[in-house]
């Protein structure tokens, strides 16, 4: 299933959303922020669902919510840690995106105090995601009037920036006073003038130089041996994609590059149930809490994707599309939570709100937002840049609280009754 995902983001889903970035003239965060958030994140909204009207219990709330520390500190680690390359950041994504999770988490946080959800707390999980989604809107007038206002004081995030700049060219970053200003009209950014400039302007996240040129068939086999190897043992998988997912590699699949994009992202979603069910039968037969289930195996299940998705492209150097899919997949998931929600309280059981346990999850969001001002002053202090030595701090938080978050969930620390699967 790890392989099934890694074949599905790495041949369908990332380039799909490379061709969707190119046409509605998207930079690197923002794509990352949203059509990358969604789809890497749509396991996350299966589970929800499936906690909200199957299993009726807290699996849901506990997965997103310990899958968003995860993603935060477990995937950073891992795009820090495997990547050959390090990825310059800039500051407004991330600060951006950060505030953004800090208001969700916050907003989570102040429902489940109570352990009830009402169809007007649910509604304003929607309201918060609506107003995150119309800021990216306007995305490009906020940098530039944030970047004129604060320059003078941000010199080094400017610097850091330039290096960034020329190293991996955002599309849609065409002016020529600065790299800081982009293009104010998407559909006018000049990134299809004609096809020298487009074959220039393209950002490519998987080393496609030449637009023009056919991308080789998914069946040509490796040079390399190990390649070869995992080329064999990967054969079936390959093989029921390229039959079900339209290549928008090729030219001449290339204008079906949204339903390429739905249905990588319906391939993700049914291989990720089928992950985290064996890892769920797994956990009953172990008798581990459901809480913590949620909170370890379930959340590194359910964001495989993500994981895979932010890892392929800091390997490539876009570091700005890594850590916006991190923490916009996050923002989304507060969607995710808040969708389920809505529907059962407002439309189908509409006489009373919806229980959770809240003991343990409330720990989780306060240490969730802790873990949101780690990461911005981690990056900070790092020099606005992804590498391992910030991989290896982002790992050894992500042990410290999984560990302390087990010990609670088994009530060793602190005063909280634990439920087991099945009873």
């Amino acid at each position: 299933m790890f392989l099934a995902v890694s074949i599905v983001c790495d041949d369908y889903f990332l380039p799909s959303l490379e061709i969707i970035s190119e046409c509605l003239g998207l930079s690197q965060d923002v794509a990352g922020a949203t059509f990358m958030a969604a789809g890497s994140s749509a396991p996350e909204l299966v589970t929800a669902f499936l906690g909200a009207f199957v299993t009726k219990g807290d699996i849901g709330v506990s997965t997103i919510l310990g899958s968003a520390i995860y993603n935060l500190l477990g995937i950073s680690a891992a795009c820090g840690l495997f990547s050959s390359v390090v990825s310059r950041l800039s500051c407004w994504p991330l600060f951006r995106d950060c505030l953004a999770y800090t208001i969700s988490a916050a907003a989570v946080l102040a429902m489940i105090s109570d352990s009830r959800i009402y169809w007007y707390e649910s509604a304003s999980l929607l309201l918060i995601y609506g107003c995150y989604i119309l800021v990216l809107c306007f995305d490009i007038k906020i940098n530039q009037y944030l970047m004129k206002k604060f320059s003078p004081c941000c010199t080094c995030f400017t610097k850091a920036m330039e290096e960034s700049t020329e190293q991996q060219p955002l599309v849609g970053w065409r002016d020529e006073s600065g790299p800081l200003i982009r293009q104010q009209s998407r559909t006018d950014s000049g990134i299809f003038q004609d096809e020298l400039d487009y074959s220039q302007l393209s950002t490519s996240l998987h080393g496609l130089d030449e637009i023009s040129e056919d991308h080789p068939n998914v069946f040509t086999m490796p040079e390399a041996d190990m390649k070869r190897i995992l080329w064999v043992l990967s054969l079936p998988i390959i093989t029921l994609l390229y039959l079900t997912i339209p290549d928008c590699r090729r030219q001449f699949w290339r204008n079906w590059f949204m339903v390429t994009f739905l249905i990588s992202a319906a391939w993700i979603s049914a291989i990720t149930y089928v992950l985290v069910w064996m890892v769920t039968i797994a956990g009953e037969t172990l008798g581990i809490p459901e809480s913590v289930m949620g909170l370890t195996l379930l959340a590194a299940g359910t964001s495989v994707p993500d994981t895979v998705a932010s890892v392929l492209v800091a390997r490539k150097g876009n570091g700005d599309m890594a850590m916006s899919n991190i923490v916009g997949s996050n923002v989304f998931d507060m969607l995710c939570l808040g969708i389920p929600w809505f529907i059962k309280t407002a439309f189908i059981n509409t006489s009373g709100p919806i229980e959770v346990n809240s003991s343990g999850l409330t720990y989780t969001a306060i240490s969730l937002i802790c873990s949101v001002g780690f990461i911005f002053l981690a990056v900070h202090l790092n020099g606005w840049k992804i590498d391992k030595k910030l991989g290896t701090i982002c790992l050894v938080l992500y042990l410290v609280f999984t560990v302390l978050s087990i010990l609670y969930e088994l009530g060793i620390i602190g005063n909280n009754p634990t439920r087991v699967c099945g009873n």
